[in-house]
């Protein structure tokens, strides 16, 4: 579904991603780890368009998409949610999430239709008349996760949805990303929260300095010797 071959990207004189070549095949859930600068939101970037890459390719569908516009990428079926999240401060719940909707759609009432149905999946129905500032940082987390589904992605890109979360807020927030998957989204995940990645991710792929050091099973990430050195600290126990 993706395919990401000889990937670089850098700024000045520092090299963000440095040769990177990965796929990913359609319906998967593959985690994306590795130290603070590692070039994991950078690469994230290059694949929606908000970067374009020296070098290397990245094809969607068979489709080359390197360097196109993210509004179209996002068109093609690929949304992403982001590290720091934004939401339109002075319009509820409800419209930050038709704002996706329009990428779909120019029709008010179809966009509010996919609007609500979106916020009861991520159970933010009751709050869909609030203002963003009046949610936590969970709920925002939510809304987030919201706009980006409302554009009907195939897959989705998300950069650290769990960060921030108490302990049952990360629970819930694996749980919803397990259901969101399940309805057949292919899934590409960005997180520093090891539960997350170990519990939900069938492959993880792991950046350090801007080049893989690693690719596999969550089992073979956590005892492998290389990743440990460069993030985890001590073997990971499952």
């Amino acid at each position: 579904m993706l395919e990401v071959e000889g990937l670089k990207k850098s700024f000045g004189g520092l090299m963000a991603v440095n040769n990177v070549s990965f796929s990913i095949k359609r319906g998967e859930l593959v985690g994306l780890i590795g130290p603070n600068g590692a070039g994991k939101t950078t690469l994230f970037n290059l694949i929606t368009g908000f970067h374009k890459p020296d070098s290397g390719s990245i094809k969607f569908e068979g489709r080359d998409i390197t360097g196109l516009r993210p509004d179209r990428i996002c068109k093609m079926g690929i949304a992403r949610t982001f590290q720091i999240v934004k939401p339109f401060s002075n319009i509820d719940v409800t419209r930050n999430v038709m704002v996706g909707a329009f990428s779909r759609t120019n029709d008010y009432r179809a966009a509010r239709e996919e609007a609500i149905e979106v916020l009861k999946l991520v159970g933010l129905i009751e709050k869909r008349n609030e203002v963003p500032s009046a949610l936590t940082i969970a709920d925002r987390k939510r809304l987030e996760l919201a706009r980006a589904l409302s554009t009907k992605p195939r897959m989705l890109l998300l950069d650290e949805v769990a960060a921030g979360l108490n302990p049952k807020e990360t629970l819930d927030m694996i749980e919803l990303i397990r259901k969101i998957h399940g309805d057949g989204i292919t899934i590409f995940m960005v997180e520093h929260v090891m539960k997350a990645i170990m519990t939900l991710c069938e492959r993880i792929i792991v950046l350090h300095h801007g080049e893989k050091i690693a690719e596999g099973t969550p089992k073979e990430i956590a005892s492998d010797e290389k990743v440990i050195e460069a993030y985890l600290g001590e073997k990971y126990l499952l």
